[in-house]
């Protein structure tokens, strides 16, 4: 049998309980770090179909490394699973980590014949925190031939641009006071946020089209009667490279320490998690995946023919800076919604929805195929 039928077949015997989990998942959205319940049932499911699974892995407590294939150059799929605050899967990871199953269940019983390894990779905390850093760093990658994941998005797009980012917080503070008997006692942090706000919104008509600037107050006073001493911050800093990302974070601390010198108030930078790098599509790996996506009747559509501007981050940049990598976005007609809307959450478990799982999950599963086929592993580019 033609090994690609043989994937598809092990794929649609399993599609019923891969959309199971993605409806259940998309009911039961946990944050970063603490996917418990989904890390648990992605690795319960690999175990029943044959994989040898360690979890938890890598020291991470949502992490999970489901492995088939006794000898050989590995291939990781990840799987991501975590949910954003308020609007659940509204990045699809419900899809992400159920095509990656699926990948990993339709080409596990080849890998023996054909010669290579395939390990399921649960990949914890990629909203917010960059769990693939700390597997990274834990030498989850190591050694790897190829890593792969596919996202789901109202666009096609195989060799997608991710802008470099970095989490932090800002803190400011001054002194307390009472708002209406002694305001000028006090200093205002909440000033010094309002100032610092000012500044951003200001700076936006000399940015970039792929830099970006975006915070929320998390803390903004106690009661309206005191003066606020201290205000809390989160911010996103983005650009299209590490190099422009430091210029984005110098100037983004200027603005920060302008504000607390202009109200009088102190300043203080806390990392939040990692910062992620760009992404690197690995060229042939594009190629093959872009002609499987063809093959199922999909619209291929390059990097080039979209804005680089409407590009967001991930924590597959890292990877791919480490490992031959690709993240195609896979399409979905979500009537208007983008990623991180409820309405996009919800679309994730229509029809259409599973249909971006399932020639997800199949164009992952026949692009490794090719290269353990072809034994095209050396044509691989590394980073």
């Amino acid at each position: 049998m033609d090994v690609k039928q043989q994937a598809r077949d092990g794929f649609e015997a399993i599609y019923g309980e891969l959309r199971e989990i993605s409806r259940w998942m998309y009911d039961n959205p946990e944050l970063a770090f603490a996917e418990h319940q989904s890390s648990r049932r992605l690795a319960e499911f690999l175990a029943g179909h044959g994989f040898t699974v360690e979890y938890p892995a890598y020291g991470m407590e949502t992490a999970f490394a489901a492995r088939a294939g006794k000898a050989g150059p590995e291939v990781i799929v990840c799987a991501e699973y975590d949910a954003l605050p308020g609007v659940g899967h509204a990045c699809g990871h419900n899809i992400i980590a159920t095509a990656a199953l699926g990948a990993g269940v339709a080409v596990a019983g080849m890998a023996d014949e054909l010669g290579f390894r395939v390990t399921v990779l649960g990949t914890p905390a990629e909203e917010a925190r960059g769990g693939k850093v700390d597997l990274i760093n834990a030498g989850a990658f190591a050694g790897a031939a190829a890593a792969m994941m596919i996202h789901p998005s109202p666009e096609e797009t195989v060799d997608p641009v991710a802008l470099a980012i970095k989490h932090l917080a800002v803190t400011f503070r001054g002194k307390d006071a009472h708002a209406a008997a002694a305001p000028w006692e006090g200093i205002n942090a909440l000033d010094a946020f309002v100032q610092l706000y000012m500044n951003v919104s200001t700076f936006r008509q000399q940015m970039l089209p792929t830099d970006k600037l975006h915070g929320i107050v998390t803390h903004g006073g106690d009661a309206p009667n005191i003066i606020p001493s201290r205000t809390e911050s989160e911010w996103y800093v983005r650009a299209l490279s590490k190099d422009r990302l430091a210029y984005m974070m110098d100037r983004f601390t200027a603005m920060a320490e302008a504000a607390a010198r202009s109200t009088g108030c102190t300043v203080e930078f806390t990392p939040s998690g990692h910062e992620y790098e760009d992404i690197l599509s690995e060229p042939l790996m594009t190629q093959l995946f872009a002609a499987n996506y063809a093959a199922l009747g999909r619209t291929v559509t390059w990097a080039k023919d979209r804005p680089a501007s409407t590009a967001g981050s991930t924590d597959m940049g890292n990877v791919s800076h480490v490992v031959p990598a690709i993240h195609p976005m896979v399409g979905m007609d979500t009537k208007g919604a983008v990623n991180h809307q409820p309405e996009f959450a919800a679309h994730t478990i229509t029809p259409d929805g599973d249909k971006a799982m399932r020639d997800g999950a199949l164009a992952m599963a026949w692009t490794i195929l090719d290269l353990a086929e072809g034994k095209r592993w050396g044509e691989l580019k590394r980073p």
